[in-house]
């Protein structure tokens, strides 16, 4: 397997959810049958299956495992426990800060040197800023929806602690 995702939920944003080169971690397994009068029958089925069942703050794989990494934790710490929003999308517990942090840690952990974290965050309760001044990485580039959707998609690049700042890597072509 090449990616992990390491919250990876009903696997929503997914257009494969069964993406063979891909593990789906989550520290949920369940099954819910949520109201949803646009649905037939007036519910829909929302389904928490990971391929491993585990905390993203403590990983069960090796330094350097993955190519790329998914990381799109709860997003909320208000919520409450048997609302829809914490079903669909889970909640963060009041030690939310160190919990984050560790998980972006475990994220670097196991991604490959120069590897890809892709990382999702909506800014409903918690603003991006407060959860990137949490980490010493620095997204690469991201996608800002609009205010009223607050949802952030950054994109980071594990770096090669071996490589002197000072190398500099000769184009193949001359850029005008």
């Amino acid at each position: 397997m090449k990616i992990l995702d390491v919250c990876c939920g009903s696997r929503m944003f997914w257009f494969d959810r069964e993406n063979h080169r891909t593990i789906f971690l989550d520290n949920r397994h369940e099954y819910h049958s949520l109201k949803d009068k646009s649905s037939k029958g007036g519910f829909r089925d929302l389904i928490i299956k990971p391929d491993i069942q585990a905390d993203f703050k403590t990983l069960p794989f090796k330094d350097n495992s993955f190519l790329m990494v998914v990381f799109d934790p709860p997003h909320y710490i208000n919520a409450g426990e048997k609302g829809w929003l914490a079903k669909k999308y889970g909640v963060l517990k009041k030690s939310w800060q160190e919990d984050l942090r560790k998980g972006f840690s475990e994220c670097f952990r196991v991604l490959q040197k120069n590897g890809t974290l892709v990382f999702k965050w909506s800014e409903y309760q918690i603003p991006t800023s407060k959860v990137l001044a949490l980490i010493p990485e620095k997204p690469l580039f991201g996608n800002v929806r609009s205010k009223l959707a607050k949802s952030h998609w950054l994109v980071f690049m594990k770096h090669n602690k071996h490589i002197n700042a000072d190398t500099r890597i000769e184009p193949l072509v001359s850029v005008m």
